[in-house]
């Protein structure tokens, strides 16, 4: 991480990092003192991965525009290699909510971990539904990890931690959730995953940021059709 801050704008565009997000980087060591902010993610029960770390996600290291810092609360594993994104609309319908529970307990079954946004809606119930399964789930924020949002599912993000699984964020702490942040939250959704799973979604839902980033960085899509259930 250190080597990652002094280095040139030359130095991290030759590494892989976006000539933006370089460009921010430099620009940072104007205001930022890295000691304190350290010292801040400590408090607060937060690591940070930088690309070369071990720890950061393999998948996501292979997109274009991966993060160059991952902040995490929790644990990420090897195993999480072998992930499926479960996504969809904010206000799913009875089926939505069955069809995600049923199709979660499978891939908790079968050792698979379940990457979702932690919103309102089929987020929430994938997540749940995976550790009430046993098995291991990864929630990926649009802001700061020092806040949970929305503000209902602070004790299923507790839940998650405490079970084995992870919280996730490209953004520093403090950074508030922020509309333009989710659209750039769902890149991670999907990049860290082997494909993206929807169970229910609109034509106008927020889910179609994550099949397009999915698409994007040529990982397979899966949408459940009408009802699994009718003959």
């Amino acid at each position: 991480m250190k080597n990652a801050w002094l280095a040139s704008s030359r130095e991290l565009r030759a590494a892989g990092v976006g000539t933006e997000v370089a460009q921010n980087i430099v620009a940072a060591r104007e205001t930022i003192e890295p000691e304190r902010e350290l010292e801040k993610l400590e408090l607060a029960g937060v690591g940070a991965l930088t690309w070369h770390h071990e720890e950061y996600p393999a998948r996501l290291r292979e997109t274009f525009d991966a993060p160059a810092v991952l902040y995490v609360r929790g644990t990420l594993f090897p195993g999480d290699e072998c992930a499926v994104a479960v996504v969809g609309t904010r206000r799913p319908t009875d089926y939505g909510h069955r069809v995600t529970a049923e199709l979660c307990s499978a891939l908790a079954a079968a050792g698979v971990t379940v990457v979702s946004g932690l919103a309102l809606g089929v987020d929430s119930r994938a997540h749940q539904a995976t550790v009430d399964a046993g098995g291991r789930t990864i929630a990926v924020l649009g802001n700061g990890l020092d806040t949970v949002y929305p503000r209902e599912n602070r004790r299923l993000a507790e839940r998650i931690v405490a079970e084995g699984g992870a919280i996730v964020s490209e953004f520093g702490l403090g950074v508030r959730p922020e509309a333009s942040n989710f659209p750039r939250r769902n890149r991670i959704i999907s990049g860290m995953t082997l494909g993206t799973l929807v169970t229910e979604a609109s034509n106008t839902s927020g889910t179609r940021w994550t099949v397009y980033h999915a698409l994007e960085q040529n990982r397979e899509i899966f949408c459940v059709p009408g009802s699994i259930y009718s003959d």
